[in-house]
């Protein structure tokens, strides 16, 4: 991916007009454009890119798709479907009604440059500048800097999601190949918890709410894991991709101690999960 710089361009009329007519009093994300304009400018992450390839979505973009991302707990899917649907983000970020967006990797990938490059402060650092300049900043406050916090939910979420669709995913599966088995381990709450995909509601907005949340999917996907492993008959479900891909992204997000199934905080050393193979990926 390359970059080529391009200079910031008005809000499209038909936007405005949309958007003003949506919000006649107003919205936080409108007035944010209307004062801030476009927060970032491209040429504060050109040195991020490559000088040829293929031309690379506008930086400035991802980077205010990033910090929404984060002030409203929005996993990269949620946030990519956002700049597809909302008005108010298509305004802040000066798309036409009609523009499509983004494939949502695309986030990952942005975050994955910052942090190679060192670069993580420059999401909070110039937003400040921006608040400072505009005296909305008290002078002698503490104000978090830490972009890397930035990232670190942003990340959060984007595992929450995961975990949570690759449970979705296996008992679909195993719901259309073993639906008689299936219905004989099934627990009453996951029809609830695991019927609407990840990416249709809310994920947890607090630390606590979301180490619980995966703590609960973590031990829905251990035990089925568990149940296949005592099963005999069960035993071939281990040749399936949604058994194995269960049984692999366990492994990459969660660890046991002592006996307790733990959602990963930091990188940490590998656990067996029941069948593992040689060949299993590494944090």
């Amino acid at each position: 991916m390359s970059l080529h710089p391009q200079p910031s361009t008005p809000v499209p009329p038909q936007t405005r007009q949309v958007a003003q007519a949506a919000f006649p009093r107003g919205n936080r994300y409108l007035q944010l454009r209307d004062t801030l304009g476009t927060l970032y400018d491209d040429a504060l992450f050109a040195d991020l890119f490559p000088p040829r390839g293929q031309a690379a979505q506008a930086p400035w973009q991802l980077a205010v798709v990033t910090l929404l991302q984060f002030a409203e707990n929005l996993s990269d899917r949620q946030a990519a479907d956002a700049v597809r649907s909302r008005i108010d983000w298509k305004y802040l970020l000066g798309l036409e009604l009609t523009d499509p967006g983004f494939d949502f990797s695309i986030l990952s990938e942005f975050r994955q440059r910052l942090v190679a490059f060192k670069a993580e402060e420059r999401l909070l650092t110039h937003l400040l500048t921006c608040c400072q300049d505009h005296q909305w900043l008290k002078a002698g406050g503490k104000q978090r800097t830490d972009s890397t916090h930035v990232l670190a939910r942003v990340r959060d979420m984007n595992r929450l999601e995961c975990v949570a669709e690759t449970m979705r995913f296996t008992l679909n599966s195993l719901a259309t190949l073993m639906p008689d088995w299936l219905a004989s381990q099934l627990q009453p709450e996951w029809t609830a918890r695991y019927g609407p995909r990840a990416e249709e509601y809310r994920l947890p907005h607090t630390t606590p709410q979301r180490i619980a949340y995966a703590q609960q999917v973590g031990q829905d996907g251990w035990w089925l894991l568990e149940q296949i492993e005592r099963d005999d008959q069960a035993a071939w479900l281990w040749q399936l991709p949604a058994v194995d891909i269960l049984r692999r992204v366990w492994l990459q997000q969660f660890r046991m101690v002592d006996g307790q199934l733990n959602w990963r905080v930091e990188n940490q050393d590998e656990y067996r999960l029941p069948r593992s193979s040689s060949a299993l990926p590494t944090m």
